[in-house]
């Protein structure tokens, strides 16, 4: 499989305005001086051209780190598609830059539902060999009405948590087509993206949304995984009072050890200033946390769907809906509370903000081309299913990471090496 698939000709790229794309090169600029790990690897790829002859379809928040990545992919040898992962993440100067490298793209900011979807069947219908998705809906498509075309997909990547569940549910039903790496489940991916990447942005997007003050107020996060923890973080860093609320019991103890309050959301919803979710389920925030809720709470999502916080319930219970600020949308209760939505209850830190700074996404996307180098490589070694980053590219990306800081550590000495691989010690 090292020629292109056969396929009809490709569709031109839809965006919303080509002339947009001096804008979107100075922004990919910024980044690239920011990315210094995919820099080193782009070198690399620039030389060995490991993904030459390789179709690779990217269903991705498309923004200026995003762009510099499929960049990437495109200096190893990869003809580069690409379409959103999340109608209001796209920033359409950095998409105009991007067709204008020769990149195809099938994204709009605001872009509908139908949209949306189109928009992934055009990327899919220009025969990839390899995709990297970001939250599964790509790999759900292939699997539930291209499933032909799935036969022929070398593998993929998986980006996030969300995506991770719906993949590792395929496995466990034998169901899933072709290997998928889960890129979210590396050390240098989560310990870093979802802990700190995750806990700035949110707090960016909100901040710069509502431009109000965090500190003393209560903070609800729902979730106490690694996103979660870096939500929860920043808020006590900026002076807020951390409630907890968990259905593992294993994090809510963490959580308390962490020096936060732990309670269930039906007490935490009459308290809670602002909210924030990060779970990867639905219906975490519904009609019944609504009805108790303050004057004025506000909602915010950070997880990858817009089914965390119940749409479908508030719209129901209020009795007016208007926007009243630019990613904020006020919902009038009958007893004349008002809540408010921030970017319709989709990933706030990307829908209202610029997504995870450049340092941190430089590690998830270093971690993103490697893996994806990987598994075309290694495709006959490997069956049909998930499988977690190997070891060796973990500590690749963490060593390049400390090669740009110009820091050194220590390593162990041949004595040191032999203590530890031996079990009769004196």
């Amino acid at each position: 499989m090292n020629a292109i698939l056969k396929t009809k000709e490709i569709r031109p790229s839809i965006i919303k305005n080509p002339d947009l794309a001096p804008e979107g090169y100075k922004k990919l600029a910024w980044v690239s001086q920011r990315m210094p790990v995919l820099n080193i690897l782009r070198e690399e790829f620039i030389k060995e051209k490991p993904l030459s002859g390789k179709r690779i379809a990217c269903c991705l928040h498309l923004e200026a780190k995003t762009g510099y990545l499929l960049q990437t992919l495109q200096a190893a040898g990869a003809e580069v598609v690409a379409c959103a992962s999340n109608p209001l993440s796209t920033q359409d100067d950095v998409v105009a830059a991007l067709v204008d490298s020769g990149i195809t793209v099938y994204a709009v900011h605001g872009e509908t539902p139908e949209e949306y979807h189109r928009y992934l069947e055009y990327a899919l219908d220009t025969m990839p060999h390899a995709i990297i998705d970001d939250g599964a809906d790509m790999v759900t498509i292939l699997h539930r009405d291209r499933r032909k075309q799935a036969e022929t997909i070398i593998g993929g990547c998986e980006e996030t948590t969300t995506g991770i569940i719906r993949l590792k549910a395929m496995d466990r039903e034998n169901t899933l087509l072709f290997p998928m790496m889960a890129v979210n489940d590396a050390y240098m991916k989560y310990l870093f993206d979802n802990r700190y990447g995750t806990g700035q942005s949110v707090w960016d997007g909100i901040n710069r949304t509502t431009n109000l003050v965090v500190a003393g107020k209560n903070v609800v996060v729902v979730g106490y995984g690694w996103c979660g923890k870096g939500v929860s973080m920043r808020a006590l860093g900026m002076g807020a009072k951390v409630i907890i609320t968990e259905i593992d019991p294993i994090k809510a103890n963490e959580a308390i050890m962490d020096g936060f309050q732990v309670m269930p959301m039906r007490e935490a919803a009459k308290i809670g200033d602002i909210f924030i979710t990060v779970t990867g389920n639905i219906n975490v925030i519904r009609k019944e946390h609504f009805e108790v809720m303050k004057d004025g709470a506000l909602l915010a999502n950070a997880g990858h769907f817009d089914v965390e916080i119940s749409k479908k319930d508030l719209y129901s219970l209020a009795t007016d809906v208007r926007k009243v600020r630019n990613n904020i949308e006020e919902f009038v209760m009958p007893d004349g509370r008002r809540l408010y939505l921030l970017a319709e209850g989709r990933l706030v830190n990307l829908a209202a903000g610029d997504g995870h700074p450049a340092e941190v996404m430089d590690l998830s996307f270093s971690l993103q081309a490697l893996s994806l180098v990987y598994v075309i490589k290694n495709r006959d070694k490997l069956g049909n299913h998930v499988y977690n980053v190997p070891a060796e590219i973990d500590q690749k990306v963490a060593r390049l990471k400390l090669q740009s800081e110009n820091v050194e550590i220590d390593e162990l000495t041949e004595e040191q090496k032999e203590y530890l691989a031996s079990w009769d010690i004196d």
